[in-house]
């Protein structure tokens, strides 16, 4: 049932932290709650452009966005939330065809009605080079894999590895063409050793649509891909994602350096952060088709799910993917990363990825005498920079969760839902002390968050509050200085001296399925893909299961 009161321990913990960070915006925000005014607190912005002092930023962006994402507000409701989400899917698939008409001339080579295409389209031939030399040879073999959430069929809970390897597979007609390669896994031998009348594909048309939350006044589309298109899509995009590796751009540290940048371009200015609006959504058909060697695109074609089931309709696609593909992520790298050589390369410097060029997914970042060249070529193929989020000039900088105002990190905290137990406490108590902790340092103690800490703290029991411990640690314990942390040191041992220090953390408990609860082969096929002896552990909304907590005493490196 929806929450339609402020509670109580939480009030107490935004009035604290509202009243300590003591600007009129901050004021206003109080005012705000206290008049019950949901709809206008959820629509009050921050802009970086109108502060020339990092620390009354800060304060005014945690005073702004710690409710907006909060979609558990009386002003958050989730039938808006979702027809918000539709609406820009279908708003995003009016931009593709737009871009499918244009790139249609580019893919026949002509004629071109404006003589600036044919400028445009030599540019684009060179990014057309780009992308043809990251991406290389198609592989010799098509692997895949399961990935851990829901696909066309496998819904609820029911979305374990041996769940999807006990079910019909579900793929489009096109995919179907692949079914040599599926027949060589392990999935499919066991499935036609054990359930032959489900070893037969089922096909369906394409994808199905859902909404998961974004912030308090709208979701977020993806899109649940039949089970074996998806198997070989995150295949796929493992393959890309290494091509992606050797051209100086690795994305399992890409978040990490993409906030180091920015936090050095916010002092400089060397560097500028590009974001894109709906970007996987507004990735065309046409422009994939253009841009990939012909091979590569035949590939990745089969591979798409043409349709979408949006409301119990069915939607032809006009882009090429959406969030929920297996190789979505990796293709629009790809594609952005292209384009950012071609840009940089434009405005007459030399483009190293890795060095002066970083993309992760739509965040991209490139010298700043290149901006003008890249948001140029960005809206050509169809894509919307997002103006709000885009930082040229000034001493703002936003990157893959990173926020920097001259160097300073000013990444305000969100408190997404109502805390509901004591993991959420701790993890909103860790959440303050961490901004404080990034913009000031640790030398500085608590500040402006000191009475809201402790106000949070009121609300964990006192056998749980004790369990202090170091950042690195995560949310298994509550963050502090040394001199609070509940450790013990283990001494001797076969006549050997050895010491090691332990600390006491508060344990999430995921109860996993016994592998019993299938047949044979599936629990042999599940083995092979990684699921541990003592079974798989059920996800619900994109995490494990918690069915508890423990005390248990963890060492402390």
């Amino acid at each position: 049932m929806k929450r339609q009161t402020f509670p109580l321990f939480l009030e107490k913990v935004v009035f604290s932290l509202l009243e300590d960070l003591h600007t009129p915006r901050s004021l206003t925000v109080k005012l705000l709650i206290e008049h019950g005014e949901w709809d206008q607190l959820l629509h009050l912005k921050t802009d970086p452009a109108q502060y020339i002092s990092s620390l009354d930023y800060f304060k005014d962006a945690m005073a702004t966005a710690l409710l907006s994402k909060c979609t558990d507000l009386p002003g958050s409701n989730p039938e808006d939330r979702a027809k918000e989400a539709v609406k820009a899917f279908l708003a995003a698939e009016r931009q593709c065809r737009v871009t499918n008409d244009r790139f249609s001339s580019h893919i026949m080579n002509g004629p071109f009605e404006d003589p600036n295409d044919v400028r445009v389209h030599d540019l684009l031939e060179r990014v057309k080079k780009t992308v043809a030399e990251i991406l290389g040879k198609i592989p010799s073999d098509l692997s895949g894999r399961h990935g851990p959430g829901a696909t066309y069929d496998d819904r609820g809970q029911r979305t374990t590895v041996p769940d999807k390897m006990s079910t019909q597979p579900t793929v489009t007609i096109e995919a179907r063409s692949l079914l040599p390669f599926w027949e060589d896994t392990s999935w499919c031998r066991e499935l036609m050793r054990d359930s032959p009348n489900r070893s037969d594909p089922k096909v369906v048309r394409g994808n199905r649509f859902v909404t998961v939350p974004k912030d308090a006044l709208k979701d977020r589309g993806i899109c649940i891909e039949p089970s074996m298109n998806i198997f070989f899509q995150l295949g796929i995009g493992g393959f890309i994602r290494r091509r992606l590796r050797e051209a100086g751009i690795d994305l399992e540290v890409g978040q990490t350096i993409h906030r180091q940048v920015a936090c050095e371009s916010s002092r400089t200015g060397r560097f500028c952060t590009v974001d894109l609006s709906s970007a996987s959504d507004t990735v065309a058909y046409n422009l994939v088709k253009f841009l990939l060697p012909e091979l590569w695109f035949e590939v990745l074609s089969t591979l798409r799910s043409p349709i979408t089931l949006v409301k119990g309709e069915s939607h032809i696609l006009e882009k090429f993917s959406s969030m929920g593909n297996g190789f979505t992520f990796e293709l629009e790298t790809l594609l952005f990363l292209s384009l950012c050589v071609e840009a940089t390369r434009a405005a007459g410097i030399e483009p190293i990825p890795g060095y002066n060029i970083f993309v992760y997914g739509d965040d991209l970042i490139v010298p700043t005498q290149a901006s003008r060249n890249l948001l140029a070529i960005l809206r050509y193929c169809g894509f919307t920079p997002n103006d709000k989020k885009t930082f040229i000039t000034g001493m703002f900088r936003e990157s893959c969760g990173g926020d920097y105002f001259n160097g300073a990190a000013v990444r305000p905290h969100f408190i997404e839902e109502y805390p509901c137990g004591n993991a959420a406490w701790i993890s909103l108590a860790n959440g303050l002390r961490r901004v404080v902790t990034e913009f000031f340092g640790n030398h500085y103690g608590l500040g402006f968050v000191k009475r809201a800490w402790f106000r949070t703290l009121d609300a964990i029991p006192t056998n749980v509050r004790r369990l202090r411990g170091p950042v690195h640690l995560g949310d298994i314990v509550i963050h502090d200085v040394s001199c609070h942390w509940n450790t013990r040191d283990q001494g001797t041992r076969s006549g050997e001296r050895w010491w090691i220090r332990e600390i006491l953390c508060y344990i999430p408990v995921a109860q996993p399925i016994p592998l019993s609860r299938w047949n044979p082969g599936a629990q042999l096929a599940s083995a092979l893909y990684g699921v541990p002896s003592t079974g798989p552990i059920p996800r619900k909304g994109g995490k494990d299961t918690v069915s508890g907590y423990r005390f248990k005493w963890v060492t402390l490196f």
